[in-house]
């Protein structure tokens, strides 16, 4: 289960990290991603709604009641704003904790709970008529009766018993140490001490918020990041959580590792760009130019072969566009007269015009990234011609506005109609891949790979899907 991506990724961060250190860049960087958890933890959660506008303005600006119009939510400003603040403090506290070194413990959860909900007076239960009720929160202390929820569709999902959380919490904390001794990758790990938390449930309320801030420690401890997850992550993280359940944890490590995945990429576009103003004004203040040229050679060979490495994969993809397009021949081919299936491609344009580019911007947009075609740009299409036209774009793009020796592979799906004789326009732009493939310079080419036939196959299978539906 084990991310190879994120192992090279982590790799090229830390490398770039240690000239980081007193950067202001990267210290609003890190203020901004602990407001964003701060926030989106309790809107998981339903204590409060925000708007993503006032969200936007207050990772930017601070948690400050005076910024949320009454509008933009469906609690009190200012009790909004407080229970924001104590989960930032929560949050800080968990770096504090890190760079002390002090061991996980129980004492420590209950600390955390007791910070985190230091604002909140009660939670909701039952009185023994079964009424919905508001009863006082205990924080910091283990529930003392039972907190199992009824489902929609009647059944009783059960949690430990308030008599065994003690000694369940104490054979947690026993089996995560061990696991650090074992040095366990942190997505797994994070993945497993959250939802083995979460099934013991061991406080009345806050159980998710601090089980996301324990998955946030072991993933601070690595030198990675808290993990944020958002509204928008919310159905994809329930599944995840009833996989778990169900015995299968790996859905919930892929999520994990796809929003480190995403703080990583985030991350290296600040220390690129303040690695940039440092060369420059290294080479204004002193006369070593030719320590910056060489240095910047070795950079541009390293991130060469994450180039090559996209062209092997445009190559590989290529193949298997067009052995999909002579399937399609055999099987649809002699039901449909007018027909016409085929693969082609394009290698890296440089600023050349691309055909797809605004295209592949659409989608990027739809993916939540820069598409840099200026930097890299190289398409393969899959076209099916029928009595629509419709392709299916594989897009190999730089990551970000400048290029750090990232590159991001996008599929999409878009038709074509005749705006007017001769001229046809794309419409109906939708990415066919759930989120975005990327290349890195330090992964090993055998590792991406095998992680890029795994993805365009899902990829191309709902990319068919879509176009099936539509015919």
């Amino acid at each position: 289960m084990a991310s190879t991506e994120l192992r090279s990724l982590s790799e090229v961060w830390l490398e770039q990290r240690e000239s980081l250190q007193d950067s202001a860049a990267l210290r609003r960087f890190n203020e901004r991603l602990q407001r964003e958890w701060a926030i989106e933890t309790g809107i998981l959660e339903r204590i409060y709604s925000l708007d993503r506008g006032i969200t936007a303005l207050l990772i930017e600006r601070g948690i400050d009641s005076s910024l949320i119009p009454d509008e933009a939510t469906n609690k009190d400003p200012n009790l909004v704003a407080g229970i924001i603040q104590d989960q930032e403090s929560a949050i800080d506290w968990v770096f504090e904790v890190v760079r002390g070194e002090r061991p996980l413990s129980t004492g420590f959860v209950k600390e955390l709970h007791s910070l985190m909900t230091r604002r909140q007076a009660t939670t909701s239960g039952k009185d023994q008529f079964g009424k919905d009720v508001e009863i006082p929160l205990l924080h910091g202390e283990w529930k003392q009766l039972p907190n199992n929820p009824t489902g929609v569709n009647g059944s009783i999902h059960e949690y430990c018993p308030p008599e065994q959380v003690a000694s369940e919490m104490d054979r947690l904390i026993a089996m995560h140490h061990e696991h650090e001794s074992k040095m366990v990758p942190p997505e797994i790990e994070a993945s497993w001490l959250h939802h083995r938390f979460a099934q013991i449930h061991p406080f009345q309320d806050g159980n998710g918020r601090v089980a996301r801030a324990l998955a946030s420690l072991v993933f601070i401890k690595a030198g990675w990041f808290p993990l944020v997850v958002t509204r928008d992550d919310r159905e994809r993280y329930i599944d995840a959580l009833e996989e778990a359940d169900r015995g299968a944890l790996l859905p919930l490590v892929s999520l994990f590792s796809a929003l480190e995945r995403k703080a990583f990429v985030k991350a290296l576009g600040i220390a690129r760009e303040v690695l940039q103003e440092e060369e420059r004004i290294e080479q204004v203040i002193s006369s070593i130019g030719d320590l910056f040229a060489a240095r910047n050679e070795a950079l541009r060979r390293e991130w060469q072969r994450a180039k090559e490495v996209a062209e092997k994969l445009a190559g590989r993809a290529r193949e298997k566009f067009e052995s999909v397009a002579a399937r399609l021949e055999q099987e649809v081919g002699r039901h449909v007269v007018s027909h016409r299936f085929f693969a082609d491609s394009e290698p890296d344009a440089g600023r050349r015009r691309n055909w797809y580019r605004w295209q592949t911007i659409e989608a990027a947009h739809q993916l939540d990234y820069f598409a840099n075609t200026r930097e890299y740009n190289a398409w393969v299409r899959l076209a099916l011609i029928t009595e629509t036209q419709v392709n299916l774009v594989l897009s190999f793009t730089a990551i970000g506005r400048e290029y750090r020796g990232l590159i991001g592979v996008s599929l999409y799906f878009f038709r074509t109609e005749e705006v007017e004789e001769g001229q046809r326009q794309a419409v109906d732009i939708t990415a066919a891949s759930d989120e975005l493939f990327q290349i890195n310079y330090k992964e090993d080419e055998s590792s991406v790979t095998d992680r890029f036939e795994r993805w365009l196959d899902r990829g191309m299978t709902r990319g068919l899907e879509i176009w099936r539906r539509g015919l």
